[in-house]
C-alpha cells in the first residue's frame, strides 16, 4: 500500500518503494554488488526484518539510513518496505547517518570521513571535533585523522577504495601535501620478480616502511632550517612557518605518530624559502662568496664555486694531533665567509679559503728529485694495484649482498631470523651474551656449562616472534658495546616508543622499597637482640 509524508510518524509501517528516495548526505556511497544480491535473496524469502528510517521531504520520503535494504528490496522485486517516518532537521539526519554507519563493519573509512566532514561543515548547529568525538564515542585524535582522509588526492583515494592500500597507509599519506602523496603511494609497494612471468608482482609493504620513507624523504626538521621560521615576508604566499598548518607541531593531534620534533611536511615550500633566504643574504652582501657542497663541476660563468675551488674551514676542535694537521682546521689571512648556495647545508654560512696561492690551504709541492720521482711512481703503481683489488673485492661483495637481499622475502621467515640472530650472537663476548640470555631465563647450571651452547640451543627451539625480539635486543647490545651505550638505548627507545622516564621512575621506586625493607629488617633484628 502507498503512504504519504503525512502518515503517522515514529511508528513502523509499510511504505511503497516508489515514495522513497536516497539521501545525498548518506556516508555510504559504495555498495558491494554481490553483497546486495545475497541480501536481495534473503529479503525475497523472509522479507526485511529491520525497518529503515525516513523523513518527509519535497512531498516524498528521504531515506535517513537503510539505503542498502532499500536497494536490495528493489532487486528482490518488492513493492513496500517497513519504514519509520520521523520529522528530522538536516543536522539530525547527518548525525544519525554517521552514528548508524559507524556501527556497520563494512563501511569504508573514506565514507566515514565524508560523514564527519559534512557534520563539521554545518552552520546550524555547529560541531567541534571534541563534540563529534563525544557523540560517536571516539577520541579527538581519531576524528582529526579520519577527517584528513578527505584531503587525499584522486589517485591515492582510488587506490584506497580498491583496497590496494590499507587505512594505515592512507592516514599517513593524507597528512602530506597533494603533490607528495602520489610519490608516497609508489613508496607503499615493492616489485618482486617471480618465475611465473615476466611482469614483476607488486607487494604492499608494511605501514612502518611508509613512515620511514616519509621521515627520510619528506619531513624537514625546522630547527635545522637556515631561514627565519617566524618571517612571513620570505615567501608571502606561504606566510610564517609558525602559523603553517603543514607543520607537524601545528596540529599535534594529527601528527602524533610522526615523532615529537617539529618538522615541515612540504619540501617544495621549504626549498622555496631556502632559495629566498639565499637571495636575501646575497642581495644584502653582494661580495659574499657562494659555494656548492656537491662534487659536480659548476657551469662556466656560474657565481657558485665548486668544491675544488675552496677549502672549507671547520670550527670544531680536532680529535687528535693527526687531524689537527689537516688544512680544514687551520686559519689563514685569506679566510672569508661564504654561503652554501647548492648541495647539503644549503642556506648556511661557512668559513672558507678561496685563494689558490694560500700557503696554508694550498701549499706548493716540494721540488722533486729523480729518486723521489721513481719512488712516487712505484708508490703510485702499488696504490693503483691495491685500489683495483679493493674495487674488485668491494664490487663483488656488493653484488653478493644484493643477491642475498633479493632472496630475502618481504616478511622474514624463521630460517632468515635464525641466521641473523646466530651471527649477531657470535659477535658478542660471553658477558654481554649472558646479559641477553638472562632476560630469557638462560643461565649456567654449573661452571662447566657454556653460555654460547645454551643460547644456541635456545635459539633452535624459539618461535619466530622470539627470534624477531632477539634480533632487536642483540643489535642494541652490540651497538651499545661499540658506541655510547646510553645514547644507543635512547635511540632504540625512541624508535620503539618506549617511555624511559617511566621505567627509570619505577626502578627508583623499587630500589627505595628494597632499601626501606632492608632497614626495617635491620631494626627488627636489633630490637629482637635488645629484648633477648
Amino acid at each position: 500500500m502507498e503512504t504519504t509524508a503525512i502518515a503517522t510518524h515514529n511508528a513502523t509501517q509499510e511504505v511503497a518503494l516508489t515514495l522513497l528516495m536516497e539521501s545525498p548526505t548518506n556516508p555510504r556511497q559504495h555498495f558491494d554488488e554481490s553483497g546486495l544480491k545475497e541480501l536481495a535473496e534473503t529479503i525475497g524469502k523472509v522479507g526485511v526484518y529491520q525497518a529503515i528510517l525516513a523523513r518527509p521531504k519535497d512531498e516524498r520520503l528521504e531515506i535517513v539510513f537503510g539505503a542498502r535494504r532499500y536497494r536490495a528490496s528493489l532487486l528482490a522485486g518488492k513493492e513496500t518496505i517497513p519504514t519509520v517516518i520521523r520529522e528530522m532537521s538536516d543536522a539530525e539526519v547527518i548525525e544519525a547517518q554517521l552514528v548508524e554507519n559507524l556501527q556497520r563493519r563494512d563501511v569504508h573509512p573514506m565514507e566515514e570521513a565524508e560523514g564527519y566532514k559534512r557534520l563539521l561543515s554545518l552552520s546550524d548547529p555547529t560541531y567541534t571535533v571534541e563534540q563529534m568525538a563525544a557523540k560517536v564515542g571516539k577520541t579527538p585524535v581519531y576524528i582529526t585523522t579520519r577527517l584528513k582522509l578527505t584531503d587525499l588526492c584522486d589517485a591515492v583515494a582510488a587506490a584506497f577504495y580498491r583496497n590496494d592500500i590499507g587505512v594505515g597507509h592512507a592516514l599517513l599519506l593524507a597528512k602530506l601535501p597533494t603533490e607528495v602523496q602520489e610519490q608516497g603511494l609508489t613508496a607503499c609497494f615493492k616489485e618482486v620478480y617471480t618465475n611465473n612471468g615476466d611482469k614483476p608482482a607488486r607487494i604492499l609493504l608494511p605501514v612502518r616502511n611508509l613512515r620511514f620513507w616519509i621521515e627520510t624523504n619528506v619531513l624537514l626538521l625546522l630547527k635545522d632550517a637556515p631561514f627565519d621560521k617566524r618571517s612571513a615576508e620570505l615567501i608571502v604566499t606561504a606566510g610564517s612557518c609558525v602559523d603553517c598548518p603543514k607543520r607537524t607541531g601545528h596540529n599535534k593531534l594529527l601528527f602524533a605518530d610522526l615523532g615529537k620534533q617539529d618538522a615541515c611536511t612540504d619540501p617544495r615550500c621549504y626549498q622555496a624559502k631556502v632559495q629566498a633566504h639565499i637571495a636575501v643574504i646575497v642581495a644584502a652582501k653582494p661580495k659574499l662568496v657562494q659555494i656548492s657542497t656537491d662534487y659536480r663541476p659548476q657551469a662556466e660563468g656560474s657565481p657558485v664555486l665548486s668544491r675544488s675551488k675552496y677549502v672549507e674551514l671547520r670550527e670544531d676542535k680536532p680529535k687528535d694531533k693527526e687531524q689537527a694537521k689537516s688544512p680544514m682546521f687551520k686559519t689563514c689571512k685569506h679566510t672569508t665567509e661564504a654561503i652554501v648556495a647548492e648541495g647539503e647545508g644549503q642556506g648556511t654560512l661557512q668559513k672558507v679559503c678561496t685563494n689558490a696561492d694560500c700557503p696554508v690551504h694550498h701549499p706548493k709541492a716540494k721540488k722533486q728529485t729523480p729518486q723521489n720521482v721513481a719512488d712516487n711512481a712505484k708508490w703510485k703503481a702499488e696504490q693503483e694495484k691495491r685500489r683495483k683489488e679493493q674495487a674488485i673485492s668491494e664490487t663483488t661483495g656488493i653484488r653478493v649482498l644484493s643477491a642475498i637481499g633479493a632472496a630475502v622475502p618481504v616478511r622474514l621467515m624463521k630460517r632468515d631470523l635464525l641466521f641473523v640472530v646466530e651471527r649477531l650472537a657470535a659477535m658478542l663476548d660471553e658477558n654481554r651474551l649472558a646479559i641477553v640470555a638472562k632476560q630469557h631465563g638462560i643461565k649456567k647450571a654449573k661452571d662447566s656449562d657454556s653460555i654460547e651452547k645454551l643460547f644456541a640451543a635456545f635459539l633452535r627451539r624459539a618461535e619466530e616472534s622470539m627470534l624477531g625480539r632477539l634480533t632487536v635486543e642483540l643489535t642494541i647490545v652490540l651497538a651499545a658495546a661499540r658506541n655510547n651505550a646510553p645514547s644507543v638505548l635512547k635511540e632504540a627507545a625512541t624508535a620503539y616508543k618506549v617511555d624511559t622516564d617511566a621505567i627509570a621512575s619505577k626502578v627508583k621506586q623499587e630500589f627505595v622499597a628494597k632499601e626501606k625493607a632492608k632497614k626495617t629488617a635491620q631494626s627488627t633484628t636489633k630490637a629482637a637482640k635488645k629484648a633477648a
